[in-house]
């Protein structure tokens, strides 16, 4: 039971029906879609891209030797298996959402992938920190090119004072992403590979859900 309930979380991206990338759902939303007619799944096979409505790609799951090193995820229902679709198509959205990035610790996280931005080690999310390279008592503000991710060794012996002050230095410079880094890290999985194509074209606020 937990496999499939686990598999009915795997994150799945959905796009508009322009073909554009506009957020990443869980599997049981974009079940839900496709049972209800507004969405298909597009299917990628040696550089095809190929379309299902629900009752097609049921069928198609019956074949899991189509899926073959494909990396996909399966549930088993009452009354038959189900491969976990990778991406979505709606019909009838074609808007793309307004807001950019934001700017919040989870995000941050992910654009230093974790690693302490002075030492350069990586460490878990509950031994991390985010530091002002400005601090605020300087009149430092909250922006991407101004926090990064620093463990609490790091964060303590700099202190209140700029790197300058405490005699450290950065390993690399903080931006603001164009994208959700987050997708960014899943894309680093084979199992995410496909989402590449539709995400080096997406608009730069693809937004997770």
């Amino acid at each position: 039971m937990s496999a499939v309930v686990s598999n009915l979380n795997a994150p799945v991206l959905v796009l508009n029906r322009l073909w554009m990338a506009i957020r990443v759902t869980d599997a049981r939303r974009a079940f839900s879609l496709l049972v209800r007619n507004l969405a298909e799944v597009i299917h990628t096979q040696d550089n095809n891209y190929n379309s299902y409505d629900f009752e097609n790609w049921a069928e198609l799951s019956q074949s899991w030797h189509t899926f073959k090193g494909q990396h996909y995820q399966k549930i088993h229902t009452p009354r038959m298996p189900l491969a976990v679709p990778k991406i979505i198509r709606l019909f009838g959205y074609d808007r793309l959402p307004k807001q950019g990035v934001k700017l919040n610790r989870r995000n941050i996280y992910a654009r230093d992938k974790s690693l302490c931005q002075y030492c350069g080690g990586k460490f878990p999310t509950s031994e991390l920190s985010l530091d002002h390279i400005k601090p605020r008592t300087q009149g430092g503000q909250s922006s991407w090119t101004n926090l990064v991710c620093s463990c609490v060794k790091c964060n303590a012996r700099k202190g209140g004072r700029t790197p300058e002050q405490a005699h450290m230095k950065l390993i690399r410079k903080p931006y603001k992403p164009k994208r959700n880094p987050a997708i960014s890290i899943k894309l680093s999985t084979n199992r995410f590979a496909c989402w590449q194509a539709f995400l080096d074209n997406a608009y730069w606020s693809v937004e997770l859900k």
